[in-house]
Parts: structure tokens; C-alpha cells; sequence
């Protein structure tokens, strides 16, 4: 069974109640492999590879027909850069 963009994003989405998510299909449309980003507060305090660890936890079940996954980025909202200030340009 292949395994789509909306099957990653739904496990994702669940387990971590993301503010930021994002999923590619990095296959061709096969669903064999996948890249993602996810912020989410349940990563507060957590170290990167438990975060890593977190991220596979979660699409264990998708990971049997999954190929590869690139984790670009698993971060707590606090670890993320402020935003630009537009006056500062």
C-alpha cells in the first residue's frame, strides 16, 4: 500500500498537535520517501534525537511501507529564530 503526503501529515498532526508542519513527497508519488518539519510544544526540553526518535515513534505504523524519511527539522517553539523585523530592512 503506498503511503501518501495526508497519511504522514494525519499521524504527525495527531501525535504532536503541531504549530508548524510540513510534508514532502520526495518519491515521485510512490509514498516510499518523505522529508518533514515539525514544531510542536511536546518537543519542549527534549533532546534532538529524542525528538528524532519521537518523529519515528509516531509513523512507526507508515515507516513498514516507507523508505526513507529526512527529518529537516523537529523543534520546540522556542527554538525557533525570531521573527524578522521588517523596519530592520
Amino acid at each position: 500500500m503506498a503511503i501518501t503526503k495526508t497519511d504522514v501529515e494525519a499521524a504527525l498532526t495527531s501525535e504532536f498537535n503541531p504549530s508548524h508542519l510540513q510534508v514532502v513527497d520526495t518519491s515521485g508519488g510512490c509514498g516510499a520517501s518523505f522529508e518533514v518539519e515539525v514544531v510542536s510544544e511536546k518537543f519542549e526540553g527534549k533532546r534532538l534525537l529524542e525528538r528524532h526518535r519521537m518523529v519515528n515513534a509516531a509513523l512507526a505504523e507508515l515507516m513498514q511501507s516507507i523508505h526513507a524519511l529526512s527529518i529537516k527539522k523537529a523543534l520546540a517553539p522556542s527554538q525557533l529564530p525570531p521573527p524578522a523585523d521588517p523596519a530592520a530592512a
